[in-house]
């Protein structure tokens, strides 16, 4: 059958993240690069908080690839966490069920709603 795939915008200040997901097998890269090799180092958990407040099971099914350009660091940071999320949410979304797909969403949005929605400061 054709590809499942979806694809969302990240973004922070002039930072823009575009995320493709796809079914696979829980692969997450930025930029063709595992998040463990995103600078800077100490802001790596934030990439992480998705899968942390998830669990990487629902994860599992899919693969998850960043392009990210613009900002600074740490903008893209917020930027490419901003897109993971949302990737994950329009995937099960279109692909899954609505049940699964507010259980997501809610989680999300009730430790950080930057994690789905844009932080309205351009600067």
């Amino acid at each position: 059958g054709p590809l499942q795939s979806v694809q969302v915008f990240g973004r922070k200040k002039t930072a823009t993240a575009v995320a493709h997901c796809k079914r696979g097998n829980g692969l997450i890269k930025v930029n063709g690069r595992p998040l463990e090799m995103i600078e800077p180092v100490t802001l790596q958990y934030k990439l992480l908080e998705p899968l942390l407040l998830l669990g990487k099971e629902r994860f599992a099914g899919v693969d998850i690839r960043v392009r990210v350009k613009g900002g600074g660091h740490v903008a893209q940071i917020y930027a490419i966490r901003q897109a993971i999320s949302k990737a994950l949410v329009a995937y099960y979304q279109k692909y899954v069920d609505e049940a699964s797909k507010k259980e997501i969403k809610d989680i999300l949005i009730q430790y950080d709603r930057t994690l789905l929605v844009a932080d309205p400061r351009r600067c």
